[in-house]
């Protein structure tokens, strides 16, 4: 919610100065300037990213095999709560799969769990292998889907639905997107 308040705050000032001299103007003098300040400094400590990274771009960290597992799976019935090729998959279900028979990495359960572990990769470019996280109702970790490369990514999207491969550049997908991490096995 902070961020979505700073961005819009931020898009105002620098596309209209009005604005905001006249909110300035409205609270006008010292509590107005301090209140001013705050925001903008909590703004500035949030990282602010003008675009998507650049999904067409090559990048390896070696996890191609995730990919590699996580396409072999597409077709395979989505089921709330499911996390096997035979039950079906949601979407942390599917990605918790892959992982462990792949790399026998045990990821936690929940998708909003899964999006504290690992790496964040900032606004890097993603590697196959690595997951992608997008806000599709109201958190930031509301869905993961595993990046195959090229702007592809696998995942199983909803009740009714199958595992299947999407272009995380559509407009849907585009404008949910919110981060990439990398998890790797620690050795």
């Amino acid at each position: 919610m902070q961020r979505m308040l700073c961005n819009s705050f931020n898009n105002r000032v620098e596309s209209n100065q009005p604005y905001f001299l006249n909110v300035f103007k409205k609270i006008k003098g010292q509590v107005g300037l301090l209140f001013i300040c705050g925001l903008l400094s909590a703004c500035a400590a949030l990282p602010r990213f003008s675009s998507l990274p650049d999904f067409e771009k090559d990048v390896s960290a070696g996890l191609e095999d995730y990919s590699i597992a996580a396409i072999g799976l597409v077709g395979v019935p989505y089921r709330y709560g499911g996390n096997t090729p035979k039950g079906g998959f949601d979407c942390s279900g599917l990605i918790g799969y892959v992982y462990k028979k792949t790399g026998d990495i045990l990821l936690p359960r929940t998708t909003q769990e899964i999006g504290r572990i690992g790496t964040s990769l900032g606004n890097q470019t993603p590697a196959p292998g690595d997951l992608v996280f997008f806000n599709t109702q109201g958190d930031p970790h509301s869905h993961v889907g595993i990046y195959v490369g090229k702007g592809r990514f696998v995942h199983a999207p909803s009740q009714g639905g199958t595992v299947r491969l999407e272009k995380i550049t559509s407009s849907y997908w585009a404008s949910r997107y919110t981060e990439s991490r990398r998890i790797v096995a620690s050795r």
